[in-house]
């Protein structure tokens, strides 16, 4: 479901794709290709917009809110994950159920490992791999990892394909 709120309403890229059952309000902006899963929440009701970059996927029962929050391209945010932060860097990829708090940047090609926690006011450099509550960096994200997050977003722009020509 794509919502206003007062003036604002969400602006989505023709080739991105919407689950029904996803909520989408407020002063949003979708890229291309990017998919955004059943049961996400996208509440944009700052002062400033949420923008989600280019084949960017939001999976299944993730909440993303914010007040100019980025999410740069071909990113991945995973199953349940809360987005509450300032910018995620393009080919990063959040596991499920981690949660990125306010007033907190993570670079480009990052890895945060399932369940993690990124502290509010946190600042990741690029290339990190991101593990724990708190989050800390553990090392730099491998070529191999950094190979399958961009396979992984790949795959998932292709599969919204297809829900989308399913009418779904």
């Amino acid at each position: 479901m794509i919502r206003s709120l007062g003036d604002k309403t969400p602006k989505v890229a023709e080739t991105a794709w919407i689950s029904e059952f996803a909520y989408v309000v407020g002063d949003v902006e979708i890229g291309e290709y990017s998919s955004i899963w059943p049961g996400v929440t996208i509440r944009a009701d700052g002062e400033a917009k949420v923008v989600i970059g280019n084949y960017v996927n939001v999976q299944e029962g993730a909440v993303i809110h914010g007040n100019g929050l980025v999410i740069e391209d071909y990113v991945t945010v995973g199953h349940s994950v809360v987005v509450h932060g300032d910018r995620i860097g393009t080919g990063s990829l959040l596991g499920n159920n981690c949660t990125f708090l306010h007033r907190s940047t993570i670079g480009k090609e990052c890895l945060i490992a399932a369940n993690s926690v990124v502290l509010s006011n946190t600042s990741v450099p690029d290339r990190s791999f991101i593990t724990g509550i708190p989050g800390t960096v553990k090392r730099e994200v491998s070529e191999e990892q950094v190979a399958n997050m961009k396979r992984t977003a790949g795959h998932l722009v292709e599969r919204s394909k297809q829900f989308k020509a399913s009418g779904l």
